[in-house]
């Protein structure tokens, strides 16, 4: 008898958890959105994307919850149509407790900026994806001119725009990447008024250290205003054009 009551118990109980658990769900499914929240979570560091622009892509193709019943909010959505922003790397949009719709953003991350003569202007981001430039802000990263498509900026150009931003004494001193048909680089430095001349990007380190110490043995010695250019394309050897 004593088992048999139990079990009741446990039958009620467990009702009583389905029918108010089904309660609550309808009545959920039949509030209305109240507030519709964007949240950029890099905005500090970057402001490629904005919180109206965001608002205005939702409402743009009729997906803005505010006024709808939750079970007509499709959050999945409105996720894929933020990411239809190419400024954009990730997105989640989710339900709060307190009746609104969230979606927290993670903007792209450029690492070098491009323009190119054939191509236009764009940036290559830290995935090694070509991202488009906007118009509103402009962020700080080595900057490559002349003939370059994307698989070039995409790779060489990528690997070595990666050196500078971890190379920081490297980095001050390169303001501008100037590339010349088949992709033969030259340096433009923050000092002096000469080009650095590298060929090739292949083995560019060693290229660098060989100026570095021609910087050391030879400009600081002779002058900064001797050269038009310093060439390092020869092996073992820095080859100067004079003024």
């Amino acid at each position: 008898m004593k088992r048999v009551l139990v079990i009741l118990i446990a039958v009620v109980v467990i009702g009583y958890i389905i029918l108010s658990a089904n309660y609550f769900r309808d009545s959920s499914y039949n509030r209305k959105c109240t507030g519709f929240e964007v949240e950029i979570k890099d905005s500090l560091k970057t402001q490629f994307v904005t919180a109206l622009e965001i608002e205005a892509l939702v409402k743009k193709h009729d997906l803005y919850p505010v006024g709808k019943s939750f079970k007509n909010i499709n959050t999945l959505t409105i996720r894929d149509i933020i990411l239809t922003n190419r400024l954009v790397e990730s997105a989640k949009v989710f339900i709060t407790s307190g009746g609104t719709v969230m979606a927290t953003i993670k903007q792209r991350e450029p690492v070098l900026r491009v323009i190119s003569n054939s191509e236009g202007s764009f940036y290559v981001d830290k995935d090694r994806g070509i991202m488009p430039v906007a118009s509103s802000f402009a962020v700080y990263v080595p900057v490559a001119t002349g003939e370059i498509d994307e698989e070039f900026a995409k790779n060489e150009l990528y690997d070595f725009a990666m050196f500078l931003n971890n190379n920081s004494d490297w980095d001050a001193w390169v303001e501008q990447i100037v590339v010349k048909n088949d992709n033969e680089v030259e340096l433009i430095p923050r000092a002096g008024n000469f080009r650095i001349i590298m060929g090739s990007l292949e083995d560019y380190p060693t290229k660098l250290n060989k100026f570095a110490r021609f910087v050391d043995g030879g400009l600081n010695i002779l002058g900064w205003n001797r050269y038009s250019q310093i060439n390092l394309k020869f092996e073992n050897q820095v080859v100067c054009t004079l003024k």
